[in-house]
C-alpha cells in the first residue's frame, strides 16, 4: 500500500510539473527542454538534408570528419546558398515541433486564436532565423567558414534573438 502511494504521488507530481499551472522555473526547465529538443530536431533536419538531396558539407567539415558524411566540393557560393536552403527547412520542422511542445506543455494557449498565436511565435522565429542564416551565409560566402561553423553560429544568434523578442514584443504583458 505504502509503495502505491508514493507511486501516486510520483505520478502527481510529474503531472503538476508537465501541466499549465507549474510554477515559473518548471516553465523555464521545460522552455529550456523543448528548447534544446527543437535545436536536435533542426540539426537532424539540416544535417539529414545537407547530406543527401541538398547537399552543402565541405570536405573540411567537422561532420564529414567526426561522423563520416558526404561531402561535396563546390565554389562557397553554392554551398552557402545550399545552407541556407536546408536551414530553412530544417528551422520551419523544428518551430512547428517547438510551437506545439511550448503550447501543450508550457504556456497556456488561449490569448489569441491559434493561427495568430502560431503566425506570431513563427514570424518571431523566422525573423530570427532569417538574421542568423544571413549571417552565416555572408561567413560561408566571404570567409569560407565551414557549414557546421554556420550551424553554431545560426543556432546561438537565432536564440539570443528569439528570446529577446519573445520576452519583451510577443509575451509582454
Amino acid at each position: 500500500m505504502e509503495g502505491q502511494q508514493g507511486k501516486e504521488t510520483e505520478i502527481s507530481v510529474l503531472r503538476r510539473f508537465l501541466s499549465h499551472d507549474s510554477g515559473p522555473f518548471a516553465q523555464f526547465v521545460k522552455y529550456g527542454a523543448i528548447g534544446v529538443a527543437s535545436t536536435l530536431v533542426q540539426m537532424a533536419v539540416f544535417y539529414l538534408l545537407a547530406s543527401t538531396v541538398c547537399r552543402c558539407l565541405g570536405p573540411d567539415d567537422w561532420a564529414v570528419k567526426w561522423f563520416g558524411l558526404p561531402h561535396v566540393d563546390v565554389p562557397h557560393m553554392v554551398r552557402g546558398f545550399r545552407f541556407a536552403v536546408d536551414t530553412v527547412l530544417g528551422f520551419t520542422v523544428a518551430n512547428v515541433f517547438c510551437w506545439l511542445m511550448n503550447r501543450a506543455f508550457v504556456f497556456r494557449p488561449g490569448k489569441f486564436a491559434w493561427y495568430k498565436e502560431f503566425g506570431m511565435f513563427f514570424c518571431a522565429a523566422a525573423g530570427a532565423m532569417a538574421l542568423a542564416t544571413g549571417l552565416s551565409w555572408v561567413l560561408i560566402n566571404w570567409v569560407g567558414l565551414q557549414t557546421t561553423a554556420a550551424v553554431v553560429i545560426e543556432v546561438v544568434v537565432s536564440f539570443l534573438v528569439n528570446f529577446f523578442v519573445r520576452k519583451f514584443f510577443i509575451f509582454k504583458g
